[in-house]
């Protein structure tokens, strides 16, 4: 399998705190890989790293392209490494309240236009043009998280679980390969949680995307991922599948509890 993403050796340091500690993790073509850890194990420290808010202290983050070409990504600004087609949600929903749905979603597209502001300005053909195609895209978008329907309501008029699904469409317009979800099923009652994996499983289908969630809805995890990292303290301490990860004494013992090996997997 084509790697994604290949992280190796990632360090970050808090002055005399070691938030991560020489982690690997990769992620390749069509994966849906999970990062799971109690609180405080370094989860979402490891996303900031990998998306340009945080310079690793040590290690190499490198995204592969469409065509396989390597880029390295530490030291890039988050923007940068947006159009290097990595995208993220954030565990603290981030959407612009007062825009409609719809126009919450075009913003996602910025990065991909190139009429510049000139353009905007002048509203030239090219401008316009583009702003067609991005109103189509992003409208196609909503229909894949089920929101069309709301597609001129303020985003925050939204249900929570909308919200949620909201920031995933324009994530998804920024036209990644590689899409990484901040708990997405966070405050999320069972039935949007169903209908959370659902569209995670059309969206890796259907735009032919790299998944890397970090997640405590381990039902949810459990379901969706071929693949399970877990973490402690900021150092990986088991990785490997569903039925692996749900009978590892450490992980059970760190993370899901005390349960007997196996009683993870049903939960």
């Amino acid at each position: 399998m084509k790697p994604v993403l290949e992280v190796k050796g990632l360090t970050r340091d808090f002055g005399g705190l070691r938030a991560l500690n020489e982690l690997d993790l990769t992620v390749n073509e069509g994966e849906i890989v999970a990062l799971i850890g109690p609180n405080g194990a370094g989860k979402t420290t490891f996303f900031n790293c990998v998306t340009g808010i945080y310079k690793p202290t040590e290690g190499t983050v490198h995204l592969y392209g469409a065509n396989g070409e390597k880029h390295l990504l530490n030291g890039r600004k988050p923007h940068l490494i947006t159009a290097l087609g990595m995208a993220r949600t954030f565990q603290n929903i981030r959407l612009f309240s007062d825009m409609t749905v719809l126009e919450n979603v075009m913003i996602g597209r910025h990065c991909r236009t190139r009429a510049g502001i000139w353009g905007a300005l002048t509203r030239n053909a090219r401008a316009r043009r583009e702003e067609q195609e991005s109103i189509d895209i992003s409208y196609s978008l909503l229909e894949a998280v089920h929101l069309q329907d709301l597609w001129n309501e303020k985003a925050c008029n939204l249900a929570y679980g909308a919200q949620r699904r909201l920031e995933i469409a324009r994530a998804l317009a920024t036209d990644m390969k590689l899409l990484l979800l901040d708990e997405p099923a966070a405050g999320m009652n069972p039935t949007e949680t169903e209908e959370l994996l659902e569209i995670i499983n059309y969206i890796r289908k259907e735009f032919k995307v790299s998944v890397l969630l970090i997640e405590h809805d381990m039902s949810l995890v459990m379901k969706i991922c071929e693949r399970i990292q877990v973490l402690d303290f900021g150092t990986t301490i088991a990785s490997g599948t569903p039925e692996q990860i749900a009978n590892d004494p450490h992980v059970i013992e760190a993370y899901l509890g005390k349960d007997e090996p196996g009683e993870a997997a049903n939960a």
